[in-house]
């Protein structure tokens, strides 16, 4: 017989940066579960906001469709595809060790799927899987850090307080004697700042003198603000992702008589700082850890059930529904 599962399908308009796009679901298939192999039940996943709205739109330039696949993608960009990265439930078969235990995946929205064992991490016990939806947001914020490399008492400051920019400003934050300041064109942005433990400004009234900066605003405008708040020899880390948006970025001026630095950080690849010593696994369960702090729930700022993603993922992306992590909840989850 047959076992089935519903999936939400990505089917952009083909418009790139101007265009739109819309979504459906989809029956799926299921194969039996094979040695070696789990399957897990959804009972919440997480819309990350810029990349799938990114996505919806048709945006991911053609040069970098191979590198932007999702582990458990279908289809092919610009679409239709089968996306997402945040996904929680349990293990319904599989080795005994798994069996009944709440997992993260880097899987797209769908209601069960089948998967090789070591594609999931267990939740831990202190850590609620309706906030483990966060996991895939903080491991690139661990990363990030690891790219960084903060020290202590550094003034740092973040620009950009969407999800990842919140999640980097947080684990900040826990630097002994750091100064760390959010910057965001939003002052509503203020209230989840405080959440996390971190100072918050205005772009036009944050500190300078930075030691580092880590930009996560995904604008032209929020980068060439990040090198202004860099002290002498001061390093920017930049984790926005682009798309297919061309970026001017001011390098004259003082840039090369301060001895600036504007470095990338990407979470597809283990940062160097730590690859010798560190696997993608390792990564995964030091961000599960981490999420044991309930700080992160100011994160979650929505709730749709999976069948309205249809309806709520263009709201999503064109800003109609304001979001941080928008949680996406299956059945009697």
């Amino acid at each position: 017989m047959e076992r089935t599962a519903r999936a939400f399908w990505f089917t952009p308009s083909g418009g790139g940066a101007s265009g739109g796009g819309a979504g459906e679901i989809r029956s799926a298939a299921l194969p039996a579960t094979g040695p070696g192999e789990v399957l897990v039940r959804s009972l919440y996943s997480g819309v990350s906001r810029g990349t799938e709205s990114l996505v919806l739109r048709g945006g991911v330039p053609q040069s970098q469709r191979e590198a932007m696949r999702a582990p458990f993608q279908e289809g092919d960009f610009p679409g239709p595809v089968k996306y997402g990265y945040l996904s929680v439930g349990v293990v319904e078969e599989g080795p005994p060790d798994l069996a009944g235990r709440h997992v993260f995946c880097l899987h797209p929205h769908q209601t069960r799927y089948v998967v090789p064992a070591a594609a999931v991490t267990p939740v831990p016990d202190g850590v609620p899987p309706a906030r483990a939806v966060l996991a895939g947001t903080v491991e690139t914020a661990v990363n990030a850090l690891w790219d960084a490399a903060p020290l202590v008492g550094d003034r740092i400051a973040v620009v950009g307080a969407g999800m990842v920019g919140c999640c980097v400003a947080a684990l900040a934050a826990r630097v002994p004697g750091a100064r760390v300041q959010l910057v965001d064109v939003d002052p509503a942005r203020a209230a989840v700042a405080e959440a996390l433990g971190a100072d918050f400004a205005l772009p036009d009234r944050a500190e300078g003198g930075c030691d580092l900066v880590l930009h996560a605003s995904a604008t032209a405008e929020g980068l060439a603000r990040s090198l202004d708040l860099l002290g002498h020899e001061g390093t920017v880390v930049d984790l926005s992702w682009y798309g297919d948006r061309q970026v001017a970025l001011p390098l004259g001026e003082a840039f090369h008589s301060r001895r600036l630095t504007v470095r990338s950080s990407q979470v597809g690849t283990v940062s160097p700082a730590r690859s010798a010593r560190r696997g993608f696994a390792d990564r995964m369960a030091l961000a599960l850890r981490l999420l044991a702090d309930p700080a992160f729930d100011v994160l979650v700022t929505g709730e749709s059930a999976f069948e309205d993603l249809p309806r709520v993922m263009p709201m999503i992306a064109g800003g109609e529904l304001p979001a941080l992590c928008h949680r996406i909840v299956y059945g009697t989850a």
